[in-house]
């Protein structure tokens, strides 16, 4: 999605939104991590010796399971490749052609799940506070008579604007107006 701004005109309906939002970032994670899973246990004949199969290895294992909050960030020496414009390939698995990463080697697609899961878990996780942030929206009075117009960046809320409702002046800013007219049928009532 990106960059987007939504209006939403309940806290409820921001909370369920933020709630289906996460929980499909939730099913991303899992799907990611299993995949993850699978490659290190196929990596393992070819790989045992290596330095970075028994980092990712060890680092697949300290991975917490999804919680309903979200896990816990993980930062304890990842090898994780920070791909992108202007960055440095972190290992010797990936080579630079213009702004772009590539690599076809093992290491690399799990440097690549790796980098995608913790990006997808930090989601989720902010997610998850900008929600409990709107709960305390709800406990100081605010809901009735509010439209709440959200900025959203790379899927996250970032701000809210508040609009509120003043009466029937503000529920008129957009009106549809029309005319509607039918061909008149006057043969069928005259009987001659």
């Amino acid at each position: 999605m990106g960059t987007e701004i939504q209006t939403f005109t309940s806290l409820k309906d921001m909370a369920d939104y933020l709630e289906t939002q996460a929980g499909q970032y939730r099913m991303l994670y899992e799907d990611y991590s299993q995949w993850l899973g699978t490659l290190l246990r196929s990596c393992e004949n070819n790989h045992k010796n290596e330095d970075w199969y028994q980092k990712s290895a060890a680092q697949q294992k300290n991975m917490k399971p999804q919680q309903k909050k979200g896990p816990e960030p993980k930062n304890k020496g990842q090898s994780k490749k920070n791909g992108g414009k202007g960055k440095k390939p972190s290992s010797q698995s990936w080579i630079e052609s213009g702004n772009v990463l590539i690599s076809s080697t093992e290491q690399g697609q799990v440097e690549m799940l790796f980098e995608a899961i913790d990006k997808i878990n930090t989601k989720i996780q902010e997610m998850d506070k900008f929600k409990a942030s709107t709960q305390q929206l709800e406990r100081i009075g605010l809901g009735k008579n509010t439209n709440y117009v959200v900025y959203f960046e790379d899927d996250v809320p970032k701000k809210i604007f508040l609009r509120t409702n003043n009466g029937p002046a503000d529920a008129d800013i957009f009106k549809f107006a029309t005319q509607f007219s039918t061909p008149g049928l006057y043969d069928c009532f005259n009987n001659e």
